[in-house]
């Protein structure tokens, strides 16, 4: 084989490389006011919609090797725009009550909590967390008092994510059980 095509043929593999790096970027850029039309619904504010398309826009692209191509391109970077924003929802939940104990109190963070996890719960509540099987009451306070994503807590739990969706599931219907007793 003469070395000039070898040459000639692994330059257009490069640009083809090239050229494949960049599609999914091609494609964001024309998607880009469907993202922001869907992000401004999402968030009401336009300044707000900029952010959340230009962070799903960085995912996207950080992620590319997820996207497995011929799939619907459309709706895997909706999921993801869903997925930041309602990240950002959880985020700013935590940040109000954070803001709201320190107004209260300002040197909030220098006092140490009986019970970091559930400070603003009822005594009976806390009695029909406490009163679950460790199983449930431990899936219970990761996803739902700790904003742990169902992703997260079968991590931290080491079980398979079915798993944290049933004990979830029953641990809540427990733990309304209980409340209901107490009642």
């Amino acid at each position: 084989m003469r070395p000039e095509l070898v040459a000639d043929s692994s330059r257009s593999e490069s640009r083809n490389d090239v050229c494949d790096e960049r599609w999914l970027s091609h494609e964001l850029v024309k998607m880009r006011r469907e993202l922001f039309a869907h992000a401004f619904r999402l968030t009401k504010s336009p300044s707000l919609s900029e952010d959340l398309v230009q962070d799903t826009v960085e995912r996207a692209l950080r992620f590319e090797s997820h996207f497995e191509r011929g799939t619907n391109l459309r709706a895997w970077v909706h999921q993801i725009m869903a997925n930041v924003f309602f990240s950002r929802c959880r985020q700013r939940r935590r940040e109000t009550r954070a803001l709201q104990v320190l107004t209260t109190d300002p040197c909030a963070w220098t006092h140490s909590t009986p019970d970091p996890v559930m400070p603003d719960l009822s005594q009976a509540t806390r009695r029909a967390i406490d009163s679950l099987p460790s199983q449930f009451q431990t899936t219970v306070v990761l996803v739902d008092l700790m904003d742990y994503s169902y992703r997260a807590a079968a991590d931290r739990l080491g079980v398979p994510l079915g798993t944290v969706m049933s004990r979830l599931h029953r641990g809540r219907r427990l733990l309304a059980d209980a409340l209901r007793e107490a009642a």
